[in-house]
């Protein structure tokens, strides 16, 4: 009952993300991303994965959490060779305060950014983002919401060998401000209650993009995700959209550009 071991296998895909990532800059800036900053990276498992696409990406992983950096250090940056170890850096710091400079692309997924609760201070984090980025860097966000994004639930997923449960247990309208929770339950009935807790704000797509281009972004676009003609869901593929469709729950990229 590793909670992030069961994390990374339930929430995360790395794989499709970096994907997004390496695709999208390139279509943007005509060339590849070469270094990279995940911030809030937990387990640094996306940087990791950003590290072993080439043998010149360079990563930094910025969290707050020194044990889940160790968990980090352990469970992924363990099973780089050498050559790749050496082009990965993870740092035990406030996003707010980072002094790594110059980069491509920084990252903020999971919607982790959404602990800034205050518009003043989610767009100090972006100028500090903006900061960081050089002339043609770009910052990749995710955001979800549907309109059972603030409704109070409870919902599982079947994964291999456990169950993931995914909880919103309260949310205040006046403020967007919720509380969700993380459970896990193995197949033979071991439960995690409170793996992971989560307060934060449901900032709409809208708020986002305008905090962007109030922190100085020169644009800051919404990738929504196509459907899949046969089964109605989401097929995984994001483009760059002026509408999406009034889904009961979504998950979307956002990319700015500086």
């Amino acid at each position: 009952m590793d909670r992030h071991f069961l994390y990374q296998n339930a929430v995360q895909c790395v794989e499709a993300e970096i994907d997004f990532v390496e695709a999208t800059f390139k279509q943007l800036k005509g060339r590849p991303a070469r270094s990279l900053r995940e911030d809030f990276c937990g387990t640094a498992q996306t940087a990791c994965e950003w590290i072993g696409r080439h043998n010149e990406n360079m990563a930094w992983g910025v969290d707050l959490d020194d044990e889940v950096l160790l968990w980090g250090e352990n469970n992924n940056l363990s099973k780089l060779n050498q050559q790749q170890y050496s082009r990965i850096e993870l740092i035990n710091r406030n996003v707010l305060d980072c002094d790594i400079t110059d980069l491509d692309a920084v990252l903020a997924m999971n919607f982790s950014y959404f602990i800034f609760m205050e518009r003043d201070l989610m767009i100090q984090y972006f100028k500090s983002v903006r900061d960081s980025l050089n002339k043609d860097g770009v910052f990749f966000l995710d955001a979800f919401g549907g309109y059972e994004a603030a409704k109070e639930l409870r919902e599982e997923r079947e994964c291999d060998g456990f169950t993931y449960i995914w909880e919103q247990a309260s949310f205040n309208p006046i403020n967007s401000q919720m509380q969700c929770y993380i459970h896990f339950k193995t197949d033979e009935g071991v439960e995690m209650d409170k793996a992971f807790s989560y307060y934060w704000r449901l900032w709409t797509l809208p708020e986002i993009t305008e905090m962007l281009l109030a922190a100085g972004f020169s644009t800051a676009e919404v990738y929504w995700e196509g459907t899949d003609e046969k089964t109605g869901e989401g097929d995984g593929i994001f483009t760059q959209s002026k509408i999406g469709t009034a889904d009961a729950s979504w998950v979307c990229y956002v990319v700015a550009e500086n």
